[in-house]
C-alpha cells in the first residue's frame, strides 16, 4: 500500500514536472515569436495585425493576391508591410510608388530573397540561376551573359526574327488543321512559343505532336500552380519543415521534374557539343566554362546551366503564351478590333507576305492592340519577389535592408490615376488624338529597373509576329454553341485566361 502510494506521488510530481516545463516552453516560443514579429523601426509601413507565429498570412488569398492587396491598399495605402511567420514583406502599389522604387532606387531594391526550396530540391546555394540569383556579382555576370548572348544570337544561319516567322508558320498550318473546327488554340500556340526558346538554348525546334516535348511542357506548366496557395509560401517561411525527408520533393514534384528535364536535354547537347562552333545559348555557356576556376566563381558551372537554360524556358514561353491566349480571346470578345486589325495587315502587309519587325512602325493600331493585351490581361500581376539590398526609404517609410517586396505590377496597370478606362479593353490607350501609338511610362508588364524581364525584347518580337500572322490568315469566332468566354483569369503565379474554344475561318 504504501509503495502506491509512493508511485502515485512520484507519478504526480513527475506530471507537475511536465505541466511546468510545458508552461515554460510555449512562454518562450510565445516571448520568442513576439520578438521575431516586433517591429524595432521607426516609420515602418503599416498594415494588418501580425498574430502569433502566421503573421499576417490569412489576410492574404494566395490564390487571388491581387484582389487582396487591392483591399489592403484602401486600408494602408499605397505602401504597407505584411509578415509571412516571421518574414517581413512591404507591398508597393501605383505607379508612382512603383517607378520611385523600381527605377529611382533600383539598386535599393535589386536584391531577390532566398528560395529555400531550390536548395531542398539538390541545388547548392551558389546554384541560382539567373532570374533568382542574389544580387551581386555573380548575378551581374550571368545576366550580361545572357542578355549578350540573345543579342548576338542573329549571327547564325538564321536571325531571331526570321526563326520566330518561320515558327509562326508551323503555328499557322497547326491552326489549318482544325480545318474550322472547334479547339483550343492552347496548346498549338505553347508549343509555337516555346520552340523559339528552344532553338535558342537547345538549338533544335520539336514537332508539336512529339512525345518528349509535350511531356517537358505539362512538367513546366504544372510547376506553376505548385508556387501558388499558403502551403508553398509556408514552406518557403518555414524551411525548417522542408528538411522533413521526401515533403520537398513531394510538393514541389513538378518543379524539380522539369528542372531534372531540363538536365537531361543539356546532358543530351553536351555529348554532341563542338567546342570550334557555337550553336546556341547552351553552347556559349560550355565555352565559358572553359576558362576554368575564375569562370565558375562568376557562377559559370554546370548546376547553374541548367537552372539559366530553365530560367529561360519559363522566362521565354509562359507569359508570351499567356499573352497570345489573352490576344485571341479578346479578338472573339471585340470583332470589330479583330476587323480594324485586319484591315491594317491587309493594307500595310497584304494577305501573302509574312509580317516582319519594320512593319510594326507603319501600324500603330495593331501595336496599341498588342500593348493593351498586355495591360488588360495583368499577365505577371505581382511580379517576382525583390528584397532590399540595403536600408532605404520609399515615401517617408523606412524600408530595412533583407525586406521581402511585392511590386504589384496589377495595380500599375489598372491605376486609376493614369488609364482613362483602367478596368476596359480599350486600345485607346496607346493611341493620341491622331491615331499614332503612345506608350504611357505606367505600362510595366515586363517589370522595371534592374530586374526587368530578360526577355523583353524577343517577348516584343514574338507578340507582333504571331499576332499578325495568325489574324494576317484567320478570322477567329466565338463557336455557336459556346457561352460567351470568361474575362477574369486565373492565377499561379501568371494570370491566364480560363480555358476558351474557338473557331479560325481561313481568310
Amino acid at each position: 500500500m504504501a509503495l502506491l502510494l509512493w508511485l502515485g506521488s512520484q507519478l504526480s510530481s513527475l506530471w507537475s514536472n511536465i505541466s511546468v516545463l510545458g508552461v515554460f516552453i510555449t512562454v518562450f516560443a510565445v516571448l520568442l515569436d513576439f520578438m521575431k514579429r516586433r517591429k524595432k523601426w521607426h516609420h515602418y509601413p503599416p498594415g494588418p495585425v501580425s498574430l502569433p507565429f502566421i503573421g499576417t498570412m490569412l489576410s492574404v488569398d494566395f490564390h487571388n493576391p491581387t484582389h487582396s492587396f487591392k483591399q489592403l491598399q484602401k486600408k494602408y495605402g499605397n505602401i504597407y508591410s505584411l509578415q509571412n511567420c516571421w518574414t517581413n514583406l512591404v507591398v508597393l502599389n501605383g505607379y508612382k510608388t512603383v517607378k520611385e522604387a523600381l527605377v529611382h532606387k533600383s539598386e535599393d531594391f535589386a536584391d531577390r530573397p532566398y528560395v529555400p526550396m531550390y536548395e531542398h530540391m539538390g541545388y547548392a546555394k551558389n546554384s541560382e540561376g539567373v532570374v533568382f540569383a542574389r544580387y551581386g556579382h555573380m548575378w551581374k555576370e550571368l545576366r550580361k551573359f545572357t542578355l549578350s548572348t540573345l543579342r548576338n544570337f542573329g549571327m547564325g544561319k538564321k536571325s531571331l526574327e526570321e526563326r520566330v516567322v518561320e515558327e509562326a508558320g508551323f503555328l499557322c498550318s497547326a491552326v489549318k488543321s482544325e480545318e474550322g473546327r472547334s479547339f483550343d488554340v492552347h496548346g498549338p500556340v505553347k508549343a509555337a512559343v516555346c520552340n523559339v526558346i528552344c532553338t535558342i538554348v537547345f538549338g533544335e525546334r520539336f514537332n508539336y505532336s512529339d512525345e518528349t516535348y509535350n511531356k517537358l511542357l505539362s512538367f513546366f506548366e504544372n510547376s506553376l500552380s505548385e508556387e501558388t496557395g499558403f502551403l508553398p509560401q509556408f514552406l518557403n517561411v518555414v524551411p525548417i519543415l522542408l528538411r522533413i525527408p521526401g515533403l520537398a520533393q513531394k510538393v514541389f514534384r513538378n518543379q524539380k521534374a522539369f528542372i531534372d528535364y531540363i538536365g537531361g536535354l543539356v546532358d543530351k547537347h553536351v555529348k554532341t557539343w563542338d567546342p570550334a562552333h557555337t550553336r546556341d545559348l547552351t553552347d556559349a555557356f560550355l565555352k565559358e566554362m572553359e576558362k576554368g576556376k575564375e569562370a565558375e566563381e562568376k557562377g559559370f558551372h554546370y548546376q547553374n546551366l541548367r537552372l539559366v537554360a530553365g530560367d529561360l524556358f519559363g522566362a521565354g514561353s509562359e507569359t508570351t503564351t499567356t499573352t497570345l491566349r489573352w490576344a485571341l480571346l479578346y479578338m472573339l470578345l471585340h470583332p470589330e478590333i479583330q476587323s480594324k486589325v485586319q484591315a491594317e495587315i491587309d493594307k500595310v502587309i497584304g494577305r501573302e507576305r509574312p509580317p516582319t519587325m519594320k512593319d510594326q512602325l507603319s501600324m500603330p493600331y495593331t501595336n496599341a492592340v498588342i500593348h493593351e493585351v498586355q495591360r488588360r490581361g495583368d499577365i505577371v500581376p505581382i511580379g517576382l519577389l525583390h528584397m532590399t539590398y540595403r536600408d532605404t526609404e520609399l515615401q517617408d517609410f523606412f524600408i530595412p535592408k533583407g525586406t521581402t517586396i511585392i511590386a504589384n505590377l496589377s495595380s500599375v496597370l489598372k491605376d486609376e490615376t493614369v488609364w482613362e478606362k483602367p478596368n476596359e479593353f480599350y486600345p485607346e490607350h496607346f493611341l493620341d488624338a491622331n491615331g499614332q501609338f503612345v506608350k504611357p511610362d505606367a505600362f510595366m508588364p515586363f517589370s522595371a529597373g534592374r530586374r526587368a524581364c530578360l526577355g523583353e525584347q524577343l517577348a516584343k518580337m514574338e507578340l507582333f509576329l504571331f499576332f499578325t500572322t495568325l489574324l494576317q490568315k484567320f478570322t477567329f469566332v466565338l463557336p455557336k454553341d459556346q457561352p460567351r468566354p470568361r474575362e477574369d483569369g486565373r492565377f499561379a503565379l501568371t494570370n491566364s485566361p480560363h480555358p476558351y474554344l474557338l473557331q479560325a475561318v481561313p481568310r
